[in-house]
């Protein structure tokens, strides 16, 4: 250890992450910080990559990670029980042109339609924080709300918070214009297909086709149940936060939205996610710069 925590987490990240923690502290997500460093015999991880639903294989080309241990081991992170998420984080170490990178992956996530509220939700978030991390790859399946194509991706630059919920109690007031950072969306956007607009809903119903024009109508672009919240609270604790959002279904279609497809969908476009997540491998450079 370089520390007092893995990866010689500085005052101020300790500082927001206390502030975020609420009633719990930081005590949670430091101690997963632990465990992970532990586990995984790595001090400190580069990248965190969550796979969202049908992408939770979308990495097998790298071949066997280094380690792996189930996400819900960690202190305050529960068990998937979406289709197409697993209880697995896996730990990976990336050659690129400028050294090794350590990735944290995250084969799927807490949803807020499970009713465990927000802090479940996060805390996978805040350990891989906790544990160095200084960018993020989010990913899930949208629904579209454009005439794009089925198994397009798109790069999240802006969401609209349609959930009800934040990650935060109390007074934590950030600016969360900035977001989705403009320097690894411009990475993407050589990898992926569009660009836009991400609302999150709580789910678990998919929207109505009111709900959808709605939507179209405030700016959105593509629509979804995660995602947001993990997004927010790794930028207040200063990850540089991208994301990007496989179109799985068109909001407008007539027939039906069927989950099954969904997941079939979104792992059908697992080529474009590995150049995408790769790209920002190499964008962040090495520890220190």
């Amino acid at each position: 250890m370089s520390g007092p925590w893995p990866g010689g987490l500085g005052a101020e990240r300790l500082e927001a992450l206390a502030a975020s923690s609420g009633h719990a502290g930081p005590g949670p997500a430091l101690e997963a910080a632990h465990q992970i460093a532990r586990r995984t015999g790595v001090d400190r991880h580069d990248l965190l990559v969550v796979l969202g639903s049908g992408a939770e294989e979308a990495l097998a080309d790298w071949g066997e990670s280094e380690a792996r241990l189930p996400l819900s081991d960690l202190p305050g992170v529960s068990a998937p029980v979406a289709p197409g998420h697993l209880d697995l984080l896996s730990s990976y170490r990336r050659p690129t042109a400028s050294g090794g990178r350590r990735v944290l992956v995250a084969h799927g996530r807490t949803h807020l339609y499970e009713g465990r509220g927000p802090a479940p939700v996060v805390a996978l978030a805040r350990a891989a924080a906790a544990a160095g991390v200084r960018a993020a790859v989010l990913i899930n399946a949208g629904g579209c709300l454009r005439e794009w194509g089925i198994g397009e991706v798109m790069v999240i630059t802006d969401h609209l918070n349609l959930t009800g919920a934040s990650p935060f109690d109390g007074t934590v007031f950030i600016d969360v214009r900035t977001v989705w950072d403009a320097g690894l969306a411009r990475v993407l956007r050589g990898a992926a297909q569009r660009e836009g607009v991400y609302a999150a809903l709580r789910g678990p119903e998919y929207q109505t086709m009111a709900e959808a024009r709605l939507l179209a109508g405030l700016g959105a672009d593509c629509v979804g149940m995660s995602t947001v919240l993990e997004a927010i609270a790794l930028h207040q604790l200063g990850v540089a936060v991208s994301g990007l959002s496989v179109v799985s279904d068109l909001s407008f279609a007539v027939e039906p939205t069927d989950p099954q497809e969904v997941l079939r969908l979104a792992a059908g476009a697992r080529p474009t996610l590995v150049r995408s997540i790769e790209a920002v491998l190499e964008e962040i450079g090495p520890a220190g710069h």
